[in-house]
């Protein structure tokens, strides 16, 4: 009926965090029309949005960016320029188009950090594991204190046995040792445990190659990607689908 441990993602797992970005990127440039002149708004959040995925998309830059958040938004939304600029549209340019592009990434953290909330049932659900003896453990990327100050606002550090941020620890997933690591600070096995994750190369790939049940969190409802290699063991829309009907 449960595992003896389960490894949670946090960002768009437990909590709502960066879903649907070219809507955000949309509120961001409507604060920002005087600087970006005629520019439809539309435009431009589909430009960065666009800049944003290949960013992300690109193994070593993520690696980077995600633990210096500022600087890689930055230097998106200026690979976002650069996009509209080709296709003929009246950009901001300069030490003008840096300062712009700084400003809108530090909007774009903060009206993310006014928008994240938990998930439905996610006290509920990690709760009610813990209750029934299951050890848990949380494993999130990124940098120590935007991670950790998360942590602590949705009330989750007394909720885990272990937490491990990868700006605290050095390493994170996709690196095998970040799964290892929890478990063995859990005391358990990878035939024991699952992971639970938004992420198809972090929480279902990666951790099946050393034997975890892998549980991938779809929240928005969108299935799995054309042409993806992932297949994880269970597909979830909501945390409650982790407990069983009647709990």
């Amino acid at each position: 009926m449960f595992p003896r441990a389960v490894l949670f993602d946090l960002d768009d797992t437990l909590i709502s965090a960066y879903r649907q970005p070219e809507l955000a990127w949309i509120a961001i440039a409507a604060e920002f029309t005087e600087e970006l002149g005629t520019l439809p708004l539309a435009s431009v959040a589909a430009a960065v949005a666009a800049a944003s995925e290949a960013f992300w998309a690109d193994d070593d830059r993520h690696r980077q960016g995600r633990l210096n958040l500022l600087d890689a938004r930055s230097g998106i939304v200026m690979e976002g320029f650069s996009a509209l600029a080709r296709d003929g549209h009246r950009v901001p340019d300069g030490p003008v188009a840096t300062q712009v592009a700084t400003r809108m990434a530090t909007r774009y953290q903060t009206y993310r950090d006014t928008q994240m909330h938990l998930f439905p049932d996610a006290h509920e659900v990690v709760d009610a594991l813990r209750a029934r003896g299951v050890k848990l453990a949380l494993i999130t990327n990124g940098a120590a204190q935007p991670q950790r100050a998360k942590v602590e606002r949705f009330e989750l550090t007394h909720r885990f046995d272990h937490i491990q941020i990868e700006g605290e620890h050095g390493f994170g997933k996709p690196e095998e040792r970040a799964y290892r690591h929890a478990m063995t600070a859990l005391g358990v096995a990878a035939h024991e445990t699952w992971m639970v994750g938004d992420n198809l190369e972090w929480e279902v790939i990666a951790p099946q190659r050393l034997g975890i049940h892998a549980i991938w969190h779809d929240s928005l409802g969108g299935g799995l990607p054309p042409g993806t290699q992932a297949r994880p063991d269970r597909i979830i829309r909501s945390l409650r689908e982790l407990l069983p009907t009647g709990l």
